[in-house]
């Protein structure tokens, strides 16, 4: 939200005030230090008997993270809901008070108020200035039409860029953007976002959360445009500074803060297979799908069933429409014993024609308006009411329908829609409506999340779920939500994947070749590879199917030769996941989370890391032209082997069975012996693809229950397996006739040479590097 009329003066009808000096400062030992800031100069004691004073006071929740509270009045009542965070003050904390300044310390970040002076605060770490605030840049801000706001502005360097703020489908770098942290059902081509997280990180060394659960509005470089502002409605506003330094330790301190994306099964990294949105189906159709997938050798994991699965106008009433499933028990049988998972549609809203709506008025489990009535429209289903997630009791009604399904032999479910939350209601806990309305779909996911997770186990909950909060990475999975069927669409969701992955959220899917309209065979192709070397991988559309073998035959060979190949890789991208529930991570990467030291990999946009080690481009023509971009070292081609030499812009050609994927110099990456399933032993007959590792390197590659570790000195390279049975070592590039190894089997292979173990140890000598 603009306050501005340019640089010096406001909009009209806008009247901002500002603390201009440090009155007194309080605090000792851990904190907090509370500042009290008068918004003109005291002069005289005359000018002690007007305000208004503001009131800053800093915490420290945990070590490198300060907790920032600016507050006009106090005596507002607190307001639900509230983020669920870790906070407990470290050992490490410390307030400083003297003569010129006030700061607390938090780890090796520190907060500091200059006194005697003009207002500034700076926040320090690693003996440098991070960011801070100047004079004009604090504000409490109120409207002629009564409204109070509270903003800060932070200082941006020339060489900053902020990234983040959830899952966002414009530009990666949020410099000279105007974001409004407000959920949406905009579908991935406008400024709306069905995932809206307050949190955003920097190249600089910090990363900014506004501990705010309604609508957080944020001007990146835009209204001030050498600084980042964000303000709130009300009279206090509360932000975290995260310190890092790296991109990646931020996004560690703030998961750690906010909650880590949990652990989902290896079946759910499979392909999923949807009967498309609006397109007729029954059992009979699903079992041609299923079919002629199991015919041409397409590996599938999971088959779900979109919203027509129940009857019309009565979404949800979570029963099988019984004109077309007149048996779903014994379908869901035959499913199953096929090897396949089973998703199925939910949403949140209760129509007025199904049965379930008036259970749940008479109950009171639907949010009301202020009088009392029930809250409907009747947009996406006729006369919807929505669920109060707040009544614990409509949270075990809801999920006791959802127990069914799954005693049926469902075993997961879509979580769709909970973004048009209304703010004209009252809930049931008495939860302020604007802050509720985007934590709504974290109260949704998490009562869906916890049944699988009672039900399936730890381990093999999961969800697809399309709107998301603050603290929402722990009930995963998210896709993209709704895109059209082109190139332009692709590029949207890529960035949005990528702007969700520093925004705290481990996973992320997308409906490969576009939800609205069909794709052409060219478009399905080129989106199969990137989507099968995305987290998660689904097949689905709006009004038409999505078998390969309706668009061309080529489609068949794409497709199955990208899922053998995301099956292969499993061991690996398991790793990757293993940093995303352990570490806050996401498995898809903007390039700058790896590289935040290449100026060059800033803005990249149309590329990703897919984990530490893989680079991918996807391909976003028809032609197959590409140009991308490869850091220093020798990259070396996962497909060919072929070895590119990086630190420059690449612009090839690829045909449809191919796209850029390349291999980091050093990596050591775990590929499977199966490519039919991604739910098997990782560790049995395991390959370990060494490139380019340098002397004096030492990898360490946990797969499943295994582990090894692998180091080189001079011309000798040792891997050492504990608790692995048979696997084997490929030297990609090496050259056969100058490679000799000790514990095990030495093979040619096309890519270099492969060693067949024998034991829990290879030693390999090479007679000059390869």
């Amino acid at each position: 939200m603009k306050f501005s009329d340019g640089y010096w003066m406001m909009r009209e009808g806008v009247h901002a005030v500002h603390p201009v000096e440090v009155l007194d400062c309080t605090g000792s030992g851990p904190g907090p230090l509370v500042v009290h800031a008068p918004v003109q100069r005291i002069r005289h004691r005359g000018d002690l008997l007007k305000g208004p004073l503001v009131t800053v006071e800093c915490t420290a929740p945990v070590a490198d993270v300060i907790g920032v509270t600016i507050t006009h009045f106090a005596g507002e009542e607190p307001r639900r809901p509230e983020f669920e965070l870790s906070l407990d003050p470290p050992a490490d904390a410390a307030v400083r008070i003297d003569g010129e300044s006030a700061s607390l310390t938090s780890g090796a970040l520190t907060v500091r108020f200059g006194r005697g002076g003009e207002w500034g605060v700076d926040f320090l770490a690693g003996g440098r200035r991070l960011t801070g605030t100047r004079p004009k840049a604090t504000a409490v801000i109120d409207t002629d039409d009564g409204r109070h706001y509270v903003r800060e502005q932070l200082d941006l360097g020339v060489d900053h860029f902020v990234y983040g703020l959830g899952e966002r489908f414009g530009p990666l770098v949020k410099n000279g953007q105007s974001v409004d942290s407000w959920n949406a059902d905009g579908g991935t081509a406008s400024e709306q976002a069905y995932k809206n997280v307050p949190f955003y990180l920097t190249n600089a060394g910090y990363g900014i959360f506004v501990d705010h659960p309604g609508r957080v509005s944020f001007e990146v470089a835009s209204e001030a445009v050498a600084r980042a502002q964000f303000s709130v409605e009300g009279q206090s506003m509360r932000y975290f500074v995260i310190y890092g330094p790296t991109p990646k330790e931020i996004l560690r301190k703030y998961t750690a803060l906010t909650g880590r994306p949990a652990r989902v099964p290896d079946w759910s990294y499979g392909l999923w297979l949807s009967t498309s949105f609006t397109t007729s189906y029954d059992e009979e159709t699903v079992s041609g799908f299923i079919d002629g997938m199991a015919e041409r050798n397409l590996p599938l994991s999971v088959f779900h069933f979109d919203c027509f699965w129940m009857r019309e106008f009565q979404w949800c009433d979570f029963e099988w429409d019984p004109r077309v499933f007149p048996d779903p028990p014994g379908m869901l049988r035959r499913l199953k014993e096929r090897g396949l998972r089973i998703s199925v549609w939910i949403n949140p809203y209760i129509a007025q024609r199904s049965p379930l709506f008036a259970e749940a008025k008479a109950r009171g489990y639907l949010l009301k308006r202020p009088n009392g009535d029930v809250w409907q429209w009747d947009l996406w289903q006729p006369g919807l009411g929505v669920v109060d997630f707040t009544n614990p009791e409509a949270r075990e009604w809801y999920s006791a329908k959802l127990d069914a399904l799954l005693e049926m032999g469902v075993d997961c479910f879509k979580t769709d829609f909970g973004e048009r939350i209304p703010t004209d209601v009252a809930y049931y806990d008495g939860s302020d409506p604007e802050r509720a309305h985007n934590y709504y779909t974290y109260l949704y996911n998490q009562t869906v999340f916890e049944l699988l997770r009672k039900r399936r186990g730890e381990t093999e909950a999961v969800v697809f779920a399309r709107s998301a909060t603050v603290g929402g990475q722990q009930f995963p999975v998210h896709w993209g939500g709704d895109c059209e069927s082109t190139f332009e669409a692709m590029g949207e969701s890529l960035r949005g994947g990528l702007s969700l992955g520093m925004s705290g959220f481990g996973y992320w899917s997308h409906d490969i070749g576009g939800f609205e309209g069909t794709p052409d065979a060219s478009l399905f192709k080129r989106w199969i590879a990137f989507g099968l070397l995305s987290s998660h991988s689904r097949l689905h559309g709006s009004d038409s199917y999505r078998v390969p073998w309706l668009f061309d035959e080529e489609s068949v060979e794409v497709l199955r030769l990208f899922t053998r190949l995301k099956m292969r890789l499993m061991p690996y991208i398991a790793g990757a996941a293993r940093q995303a529930y352990e570490e806050g991570l996401p498995v898809m990467r903007a390039m700058v989370l790896n590289y935040p030291d290449d100026p060059a990999c800033t803005h990249l946009e149309r590329q990703y890391m897919l984990g530490d080690d893989l680079l991918v481009a996807p391909v976003f023509s028809s032609e197959g032209e590409v140009s991308y971009y490869v850091p220093e070292g020798v990259w070396t081609r996962y497909l060919t082997g072929e070895r590119v030499h990086g630190g420059r812009w690449i612009r090839e050609r690829h045909g449809f069975d191919s796209v850029p994927l390349l291999v980091r110099p050093g990596a050591v990456i775990a590929e499977g012996a199966v490519e039919d399933r991604p739910d098997y032993d990782h560790a049995d007959g395991v390959t370990l693809r060494m490139y380019e590792l340098d002397d004096g390197a030492h990898v360490t590659t946990d797969v499943a229950t295994a582990s090894f570790t692998t180091s080189r000195t001079g011309a000798v390279i040792r891997t050492v397996a504990q608790g692995a049975g048979a696997w084997k070592l490929l030297l990609v590039n090496a050259d056969p006739s100058t490679v000799t190894a000790e514990g095990g089997t030495l093979n040619e292979h096309d890519q270099g040479v492969l060693i067949h173990a024998t034991g829990p140890e290879i030693v390999v000598t090479l007679e000059r590097d390869h």
